[in-house]
């Protein structure tokens, strides 16, 4: 039974250490020269980790950043268009997205490349959903890798296909070979949001190892952390969900202080829990004026397409 399978992963510390130091030293090299092949989007690919993973707020504001750059260097180029339509859907833009996909088609971009992020794009939106299935299944029957495995699995839960998403799941993990544990807590993450949000009798025990598994492969991981707090919140368990809260505070996320405030109130502990309600309230108006003023990054439905950040290598071919 895959929910019994232990992998053998870079410590989660250690690869978020790792991804930091691989970002910073990828933003230096784009610095250095932002028209380098493969320089931008290394930097995308990073900051989409660091954004999803540790929760570090500020790294869409970084990727508006960067885009804006290569915007003044190369604005007409596909390469650039892809990479706004990258962006884009990242921030949930989905409609402009679409307009940059479409100028870098016109501008010779690789019709794999941008059929890819069409895919994506299409199933944030629920949109084409036959063939965005039709292509799903076919991807992972020919590839069998985990990132498109995942991508089904995520489809078929949207679709309600609840028995046939946990089998993808399950497959994505029986199949993977690599060291680094991104991968493995995103699948951990979503078999979490399947069983605990998803179905329609959710099975909250289920949901709650599921989610202590992807935190155990990824401390950092704040969404899980947050989602699993909520859980214990809900079962009497206050001191518990405080304990998983105060570790994702110092990546700025909002959403973990609202939490963290519920529990405090919860424990009768108004005063602390006012502090952490104004903390979030100010989080939230950055996100609306000025600083990371852009909206939060969403896990997104479908997996990034490699990940390969581990003790000794750092990349990451994102596709939403």
């Amino acid at each position: 039974m895959f929910e019994a399978l232990e992998l053998q992963t870079t410590d989660g510390e250690i690869a978020v250490i790792n991804l930091e130091s691989a970002r910073r030293r990828s933003w230096n090299r784009f610095f250095a020269d932002p028209l380098r092949e493969g320089v931008a989007e290394t930097v995308v690919e990073h900051e989409q980790l660091t954004a999803q993973f540790v929760g570090d707020v500020q790294a869409l504001d970084r990727l508006e950043a960067l885009v804006g750059q290569l915007a003044q260097v190369e604005a007409a180029s596909a390469r650039t268009a892809l990479i706004q339509a990258q962006v884009a859907s990242m921030m949930h833009r989905f409609a402009e997205a679409r307009h940059f996909l479409a100028r870098a088609d016109i501008g010779g971009a690789l019709s794999t490349d941008v059929n890819r992020m069409l895919l994506n794009v299409d199933q944030a939106c629920g949109a084409n959903l036959d063939k965005v299935l039709d292509e799903r299944r076919e991807t992972a029957r020919q590839s069998g890798r985990i990132e498109d495995l995942v991508a089904l699995g995520a489809l078929l839960a949207d679709l309600r296909e609840f028995t046939d998403a946990d089998r993808i799941y399950g497959q994505a993990l029986e199949v993977y070979r690599d060291v680094s544990p991104f991968p493995v807590a995103w699948v951990c993450f979503q078999l979490g949001m399947l069983w605990g949000e998803l179905i329609p009798e959710p099975e909250i025990d289920r949901a709650a190892h599921w989610y202590r598994t992807a935190i155990g492969y990824l401390p950092s991981y704040t969404k899980a952390r947050v989602h699993l707090a909520e859980i214990y919140s809900s079962s009497g368990r206050a001191g518990d969900a405080e304990a998983l809260l105060i570790p994702a505070i110092s990546g700025g996320d909002p959403e973990v202080r609202w939490r963290l405030a519920d529990v405090l109130a919860l424990q009768k502990r108004y005063a602390e829990a006012e502090v952490q309600m104004q903390a979030a309230q100010f989080g939230s108006r950055l996100f609306l004026n000025g600083t990371c003023s852009h909206m939060p990054i969403t896990v997104p439905s479908s997996m990034p397409e490699a990940v390969t950040i581990g003790a000794e290598r750092s990349t990451w071919r994102a596709s939403t």
